[in-house]
């Protein structure tokens, strides 16, 4: 553990105040409204935290705070904000952050993004359970780790038990969830209809700027992982709008109420 996770693990002990949340939850676009759901709330801006990033330059919808409280019967921490590999050309920006919630407890880790589709049926507003990833990138968070620990076992990077869950959790509450692969590019920029065909070719189901990096950090640090997808758009050859940040917002946010509705029941439902 080094000096900046340590010290914010030392801080977030004495925000919490006692609480040991199982559950952390990071929140993607068009996720952000649940952690308005959180109850009994305690506040850490992740500047408070020297192992979080610096957000100052980030991305529309990611505010950079943490929330601790409880969901239900459920203690959760919400991360408000990720650092994405496009914004440093690094693919650690989250590392130090998930370091620290697996240095104060939390053993499962909930992502959620937004992404395109690559499949016809998967429509704009729908979730997809991720089942698997493509690291097209080909970058890895754990360069400049040493020992055996960094070579981790991604076979089942996105757990079986926590998905079978999930997908009861989402059928009882009216949103049964598809599960796909979900492909990572470094972005900022969208993809050419020639890439979607090639990732569709791969076996991808869709298509998004994060999520990956932050799962193998989080495989490495021993937490278990489950992943949500909130559709905004087709990918590019697959429909004729004109791919935007703003068009992936608008969209994230009008499916929103849905998307966290049945994040909230999953989350319930979660066995650790």
């Amino acid at each position: 553990m080094n000096d900046a996770v340590a010290a914010s693990a030392t801080t977030l002990r004495q925000r919490l105040d006692g609480r040991a949340p199982k559950v952390a939850v990071l929140l993607g676009s068009g996720w952000g409204p649940l952690a308005q759901q959180v109850q009994d709330a305690v506040d850490v801006p992740y500047a408070d935290l020297p192992a979080f990033p610096s957000l100052g330059q980030g991305v529309g919808g990611h505010v950079g705070l943490l929330r601790a409280g409880r969901l239900g019967a459920v203690d959760v921490v919400v991360l408000a904000g990720r650092q994405h590999a496009y914004e440093t050309g690094q693919p650690d920006g989250m590392k130090g952050a998930i370091r620290t919630l697996a240095a104060v407890g939390v053993q499962v880790l909930v992502q959620t993004n937004a992404a395109g589709s690559l499949a016809p049926e998967l429509r704009p507003g729908e979730l997809m359970l991720m089942s698997d990833h493509l690291n097209v990138v080909q970058r890895s968070p754990l360069v400049g780790e040493t020992g055996d620990h960094r070579f981790v076992d991604m076979s089942n990077a996105y757990c079986l038990r926590l998905r079978a869950q999930a997908q009861a959790a989402a059928q009882a509450a009216g949103t049964p969830l598809c599960e796909g692969v979900y492909a990572w590019v470094l972005g900022p920029q969208f993809e050419t209809p020639a890439e979607i065909r090639m990732l569709r070719a791969l076996g991808a189901q869709a298509v998004g700027m994060s999520t990956v990096p932050e799962t193998i950090v989080a495989r490495h640090a021993g937490l278990r992982v489950l992943a949500l997808s909130l559709i905004t758009n087709m990918a590019a050859g697959l429909s004729t709008e004109t791919l935007s940040h703003a068009h992936t917002l608008a969209t994230a946010h009008a499916a929103s109420e849905r998307a966290v509705r049945t994040l909230a029941a999953v989350l319930q439902a979660l066995e650790i």
